[in-house]
């Protein structure tokens, strides 16, 4: 599934006790491309926390201590709703709170993945970081309104995204900074709010799709946002 990936080397997927890290790691592990795949979350060993820096920068510490080449990270992190809030129908309903949650677990924790993890890529061959972000985030899509926080916050992971791309361009001309749309998953993010006629995967149909598109990207995609598909989204 991922022959474009040199063989051996490490995957890390990070939030992998959610609906879609789970599945990929599973599915990671089954593929056999790489010599080791691991999971990273807040209760994992060592723990990974995106309201806490300092996890963050010493589980990059750990991996890198493995000795492995870091080919492939995944940040399948995100919240839509929790903390008593739900997705914003109505400016009315915008709370500062719950927008500054938004931006610090969509937003900034992803950032905060790509400062530590972005510089432990190999610069030969390939290798990437995949953020998965939401087609909501999409600002020229935008044709229903709602959901002031979450759009905005997968706004910003978009341009952060799009931004480090430039960046680890300079010094690693092979690897790739992207962002993906998975769909509609099955999951307890998306469960609220599945209506009628809207398409749900199982998230093992979605991850299968997800490694699919990131196998077939290369250096030349980096920066961009695509849906599950391979399709280039609107910013």
């Amino acid at each position: 599934m991922l022959t474009s990936f040199p063989p051996g080397g490490l995957a890390v997927v990070i939030g992998a006790t959610g609906s879609i890290g789970a599945a990929l790691m599973a599915a990671l592990r089954l593929d056999g491309t790489f010599a080791q795949v691991i999971g990273l979350s807040r209760g994992s060993t060592p723990p990974l926390d995106l309201l806490d820096e300092a996890s963050i920068a010493a589980a990059a510490l750990d991996v890198a201590s493995m000795g492995l080449d870091l080919r492939l990270v995944i940040d399948a992190t995100g919240e839509l709703h929790g903390q008593g809030f739900m997705p914003e129908k109505s400016w009315q309903k915008i709370d500062p709170e719950h927008m500054a949650r938004s931006f610090a677990i969509n937003a900034i924790g992803p950032a905060l993945l790509m400062k530590h993890f972005l510089p432990r890529l190999p610069r030969q061959g390939k290798a990437a970081f995949v953020s998965l972000s939401a087609k909501v985030g999409s600002i020229g899509d935008n044709r229903l309104g709602g959901w002031y926080s979450y759009r905005a916050s997968k706004a910003a992971l978009n341009q952060l995204v799009h931004t480090a791309a430039i960046e680890l361009r300079r010094s690693h001309p092979h690897a790739l900074c992207v962002v993906l749309h998975p769909g509609t998953i099955e999951s307890h993010l998306s469960s609220p709010f599945v209506k009628f006629g809207i398409i749900v995967k199982t998230p093992q149909e979605g991850t299968a799709r997800l490694l699919t598109t990131i196998n077939q990207l290369s250096e030349n995609d980096s920066g961009e946002f695509f849906n599950q598909f391979g399709d280039i989204l609107p910013w």
